[in-house]
């Protein structure tokens, strides 16, 4: 591509002026700008579009809110049918920015020859309606990102800085099939029944034992089966009342923990931790790594709480 930073680009070396099957205007009439107004938005079909002859006016208008990409192709062309899957996968990628065109030179001969494609693929841009050539022949998707990113560059010198947006259905993603064990685990709880659900996440993790989802699931259900039922207040008067009970402690850190109490939880279980003799420490460290599960490695909260365990421990 051209240097495009020269002003001289954009005149091109191609005259289009009998392609572009637009009325004139009135004589005394204001001419219409050179590009539509900065962060302008047209609406299109599709970001790839193919042009005839007779709707190539539109492309012409089109290109003065968005560069163009015209792709002169035919179909016995082998490098064509090379190039143009790359053209559309970084047009694409553009979201908008750059309107791929293309046009079968077979079927469409005044394109052909307004372009003068004397050889294809030839690839040519339009800028405010204006011709900038770009390339011949397939060339690799490197090449092609960097043509475009110059395109867009001598664009926006010449305010053609809009958007297109299509009225392209968007296809709704579908969610994944639910594993028939999860399925009747989230039916059990939403019964209340986490007897039942903590059965099912651990027949799913029999099956797969990989299966994190249902890890995460069973220590969310056997965290809420321990709560289900519990007096706080009573549960928080006889933790008090016996500091290295370690039943009543794991039930207020659990308490704290389901209440969204997570620092609460990990330093009473930590301060049990410290009071303990060694014999009597392990039960606490796996509620502790149990409940780091829960929250998840990545958390400030588990991390700290880790390197204070860690340091406890040596």
């Amino acid at each position: 591509m051209t240097d495009p930073t020269s002003s001289a680009v954009l005149r091109g070396a191609v005259d289009l002026s009998s392609l572009r099957n637009r009325p004139q205007p009135p004589a005394g009439a204001e001419a219409p700008p050179a590009a539509a107004a900065a962060g302008a938005v047209a609406s299109v079909p599709s970001l790839i579009v193919d042009v005839t002859d007779a709707t190539f006016g539109d492309v012409l208008e089109l290109s003065r809110t968005v560069p163009v990409v015209v792709d002169l192709w035919a179909e016995w062309c082998g490098p064509c049918k090379q190039l143009s899957p790359v053209l559309e996968k970084v047009v694409t990628e553009l979201a908008g920015r750059v309107v791929l065109a293309k046009v079968d030179v077979d079927a469409n001969p005044q394109l052909a020859q307004g372009f003068r494609a004397q050889s294809i693929p030839m690839v040519v841009a339009l800028v405010a309606g204006q011709p900038v050539p770009l390339f011949t022949g397939a060339v690799p998707e490197a090449q092609v990102r960097e043509v475009f990113a110059q395109l867009l560059q001598l664009a926006a010198q010449n305010g053609v800085t809009g958007t297109v947006q299509t009225g392209e259905p968007v296809a709704e993603p579908e969610e994944p099939a639910i594993p028939p064990l999860h399925a009747e685990a989230f039916e059990a709880i939403e019964a209340g029944d986490y007897a039942r659900a903590v059965t099912a996440y651990e027949r799913a993790l029999a099956e797969n034992p990989r299966d994190e989802e249902a890890r995460s699931g069973l220590g969310q259900v056997r965290l809420l089966e321990r709560v289900q039922g519990v007096d706080l207040q009573a549960a928080r008067a006889a933790a008090a009342a016996s500091p290295r009970d370690v039943a009543a402690q794991f039930t207020v850190a659990d308490l704290d923990l389901a209440g969204g109490h997570v620092e609460d939880a990990f330093i009473r279980l930590l301060d049990l931790f410290a009071a303990l003799p060694d014999d009597e420490r392990a039960p606490v460290r796996e509620r502790l790594l149990e409940l780091f599960g829960l929250v998840g490695d990545a958390d400030p909260r588990v991390l700290q709480a880790r390197r204070s365990l860690a340091n406890l421990m040596f």
